[in-house]
């Protein structure tokens, strides 16, 4: 069965770039993604089941991560949740843990973790 991944991501290219990424690493199904905290958290409220792993960026066209951290920081505990930023210092990325984050890599120098990360909550080498 294929993981089921919602993407907060408000840039077109590394959205696609991610989204192409995962679906040839991993046995995934992007369920849905949004550009903005508010799209997000709608969708969340909505299909509060509906998703295996929330992949959130920080900074957004509107709004921001942490919000929508906050939004789904009650949820199943099969459900995974991974800030991937730019902006992963160490103060964001405690800020993140204390929302519920399960996990925070930056975009630009931990990629490869991310995709492991992801490959072992599919249950693949």
């Amino acid at each position: 069965m294929a993981l089921r991944v919602f993407i907060v991501e408000d840039n077109p290219l590394i959205r696609t770039n991610l989204i192409e990424t995962l679906v040839e690493l991993a046995a995934i199904e992007v369920v849905s993604f949004s550009n903005g905290a508010p799209e997000a958290n709608r969708w969340f409220g909505a299909h509060r089941h509906g998703w295996d792993l929330a992949v959130i960026d920080l900074f957004l066209a509107e709004g921001n991560g942490l919000a929508v951290l906050g939004e789904i920081r009650t949820r199943s505990a099969h459900q995974r949740v991974v800030v991937l930023s730019n902006y992963a210092t160490p103060a964001l990325r405690a800020r993140c843990a204390a929302l519920g984050a399960d996990a925070v890599f930056d975009k630009s120098t931990e990629l490869d973790a991310f995709l492991d990360y992801v490959r072992a909550i599919e249950g693949r080498p």
